[in-house]
């Protein structure tokens, strides 16, 4: 897979969610629908994407492949851990 110049995008409405997109495309392939739903995109970052390079939260190749095929690659915020949920339901559990 080859490396590709990529710009990623921050959504104002949903911390943690970002969208990255090859550079010369730009939102082309985007459908309306998500960008509607995503906000105005906000640049983050510009990069040479290659396959071997670390991301904080999503695998280089998936990205790359997914902007092959799709022409964007969106990136969802990290779910919740399981562990602050029972920790946040917890108080409302227990017995009087």
């Amino acid at each position: 897979m080859d490396k590709r110049l990529c710009e990623i995008f921050r959504s104002p409405r949903k911390d943690e969610m970002y969208l990255f997109v090859d550079k010369r495309q730009g939102f082309d392939a985007v459908p309306e629908a998500l960008l509607e739903r995503f906000g105005k995109p906000q640049p983050v970052l510009t990069l040479l994407l290659g396959p071997e390079r670390r991301l904080a939260r999503a695998d280089a190749g998936e990205v790359l492949a997914a902007i092959a095929d799709k022409g964007y690659y969106l990136q969802m915020p990290p779910g919740k851990d399981d562990y602050l949920l029972k920790l946040y339901r917890a108080p409302a559990e227990l017995p009087d």
